[in-house]
């Protein structure tokens, strides 16, 4: 699967011919118009004037991020974006769903000759359960049908490791589950999966691709595919095994130099990395008062390193939608965007191709923009795209004697990815089911629970999502909020440790975003946002059942599998002693579920009062 980093990549067969037979009936027609152009008397053609052919062209460029199997519209907070109102005010706009993003993105190249799609990474991997419980295939399939030229890998890309990767690149049935439709073997994504920055350990190669080449009519765009460099550090240690991850800037510059000795001026970088703009309404100006003024985070460092032969750069991960303009290291402004998540975003950029440089043509640095960008929202008052529909019909019933199945009862929606807060209530839930579940002596004598924030991808929803009634939580409802199924581990960590890791969720590597762990009941603490790192932490608050933590004293701790690795920054969690493998988050969650609640006796939004925030 590793690829010559010096061989300039083109598209997969099933997506040249496509674009073969666009090319081919342009041309025909082209052919036909020069003809009867031809036999027009002398000087006929438009008024006597003879035109050359612009030196210029408008390339489109559409592009999305953070995905992650989305394909039907996400439910809740998670289903909406932000867009503030021409009164200040700020609305909430149900977006989202394949079906939509099919239809803008064909009504968006409507017109458009020269028009090329996108991906800045995670379009598979912590999604639910329609995707997720067919290893993400029904999303490679979608990806395929919204014709999708290119995408950089995601760290969720790395899921299930390298070689199920490469299945979905390449094509194949499950090496486990086998194939999931009778009769059909999965063809893989007929676009190009780009991973500069990622390579063997062995071999010291790229695992796929490292860029590849768009070309139409002579016109050439290369684009360059990296995920973050921190990749291993927010994903199980299985899923990167036997891997490397590089530098983002230094990759990206690499392989720009290359191009540019190929001949090929025009870039693009994708970039599974991201920034925080001041303000979450995708309509947001982050250029303002100054260019790139209002984001912040890494991409901003990132696009201020890399090379000015990259003429724009389209990014992920922070699931923020921005259109930024940040100046290159030569001082000439240069597009930098994001387009939030799940399919509830797009963007569209306007590349100007000069035919004679073979370059971008990109403004000075006193104008606003290097480029034309604008995000749009995916909005459901649009038509659905009828292919999309099938498709998640056929997948449907294949999950649904599994999706379906009731699992408890909520009394009204619980908030977890859609919460802001640092405790998110569906966290405390989350953790409590956790505790519970391995308390018991034989289960491993769990006394607390942690779980990291980022493993809760939706919410809970007190509407039915289908025919269960209001109030059911289904398995398909529960998959997607913690689709990873991450086993369990109880371990030993002394008073002194579990301090540390409180103040590494705000401390290091997680200073600037802070990943405040979700914790159980009867753990309680203090945490002072007025401060700043590890100073954050009231060690004198922190207390189990209302006593102060014992620095010497040793405690069973629960925890996934992720967590227990080290993952998020929590280093110390990786000095654990003792440790037992339980069952796995969902079957816990699911089990919680069942116990704890019922038509007449639903589970209430908990409280989320266990972490005292001082801001």
């Amino acid at each position: 699967m590793s690829a010559n980093p010096r061989s300039t990549c083109t598209q997969r067969t099933p997506r040249t011919s496509r674009a073969t037979r666009r090319i081919l009936a342009s041309a025909a027609g082209l052919a036909t118009v020069g003809a009867l152009v031809a036999a027009m008397p002398a000087g006929a053609q438009d008024g006597g004037r003879q035109h050359k052919p612009s030196r210029t062209v408008d390339v489109q460029l559409l592009s999305f991020n953070d995905l992650h199997g989305n394909l039907e519209p996400p439910a809740g907070s998670a289903g909406t974006v932000n867009e503030t109102q021409p009164d200040g005010t700020t609305k909430a706009i149900p977006a989202g769903g394949v079906e939509y993003l099919a239809t803008s993105l064909r009504d968006a190249r409507d017109g458009n000759r020269y028009s090329v799609t996108a991906a800045a990474g995670d379009m598979v991997g912590g999604s639910p359960l329609l995707s997720g419980l067919f290893h993400d295939e029904p999303t490679i399939e979608a990806l395929n049908k919204l014709d999708l030229d290119v995408s950089a890998v995601g760290n969720h890309e790395f899921d299930e490791g390298s070689a199920e990767l490469a299945r979905l690149q390449n094509g194949g049935c499950h090496p486990v589950e086998g194939c999931f439709e009778k009769g059909k073997k999965f063809k893989g994504a007929d676009f190009p999966y780009l991973a500069a920055n990622v390579t063997r350990e062995k071999t010291g190669k790229p695992i796929l691709k490292p860029y590849t080449v768009w070309k139409k009519n002579g016109v050439k765009i290369g684009f360059i595919g990296v995920t973050l460099e921190g990749t291993p550090d927010i994903v199980t240690a299985n899923g990167v095994k036997g891997l490397k991850f590089h530098d983002e800037i230094e990759t990206v510059n690499k392989y720009a130099k290359e191009l540019d000795r190929q001949g090929v001026k025009s870039i693009v970088a994708l970039i599974h990395e991201g920034g925080s703009p001041a303000s979450s309404s995708y309509n947001y100006d982050c250029d303002s008062p100054g260019a790139g003024d209002g984001i912040s985070g890494p991409i901003t460092d990132i696009a201020k390193g890399i090379t000015p032969k990259v003429d724009a750069l389209v990014t992920g991960h922070t699931h923020q939608a921005y259109v930024c303009t940040i100046p290159d290291p030569s001082g000439k402004p240069r597009m930098v965007t994001s387009a939030s998540s799940f399919g509830k975003v797009y963007t569209d950029t306007t590349l100007t191709y000069d035919r004679r440089t073979k370059d971008i043509v990109r403004t000075s640095v006193k104008s606003s923009k290097s480029a034309k960008s604008v995000n749009h929202i995916v909005s459901r008052d649009q038509a659905k795209a009828a292919d999309m529909t099938s498709l998640i019909g056929r997948w449907n019933v294949l999950a649904a004697p599994v999706a379906n199945r009731p699992q408890g009862f909520i009394s009204a929606d619980i908030n977890g990815r859609g919460s802001t807060a640092p405790e998110k209530p569906l966290g405390d839930l989350i953790a409590d089911a956790q505790l519970e579940g391995l308390a018991p002596a034989d289960k491993g004598g769990a006394q607390l629970a942690f779980m990291n924030p980022g493993g809760i991808r939706s919410d809970l929803v007190f509407k039915a999502s289908g025919s269960e009634g209001d109030g059911v939580v289904t398995y398909g409802e529960a998959f997607t909020v913690q689709p990873f199924t991450n086993m369990m581990n109880v371990v030993d960590l002394t008073g002194a440790q579990l301090i540390t890791a409180l103040q590494q969720q705000v401390s290091g590597g997680n200073d600037a975003s802070p990943k405040v762990l979700q914790v159980s009941k009867g753990f309680t603490y203090t945490l002072d946002m007025t401060k700043q790192g590890a100073a954050r932490i009231d060690v004198a608050s922190v207390k189990l059942n209302g006593v102060a933590l014992d620095p010497a004293k040793t405690y069973r701790v629960a925890m996934n599998e992720f967590l227990a690795g080290g993952g998020d920054g929590f280093a110390v969690f990786k000095e654990h002693k003792n440790k037992l493998v339980g069952a796995s988050d969902l079957d816990l969650f699911n089990a919680y579920l069942a116990a704890n609640s019922s038509a007449a006796k639903p589970i209430a939004p908990p409280a989320a009062d266990r972490i005292t925030v001082v801001k």
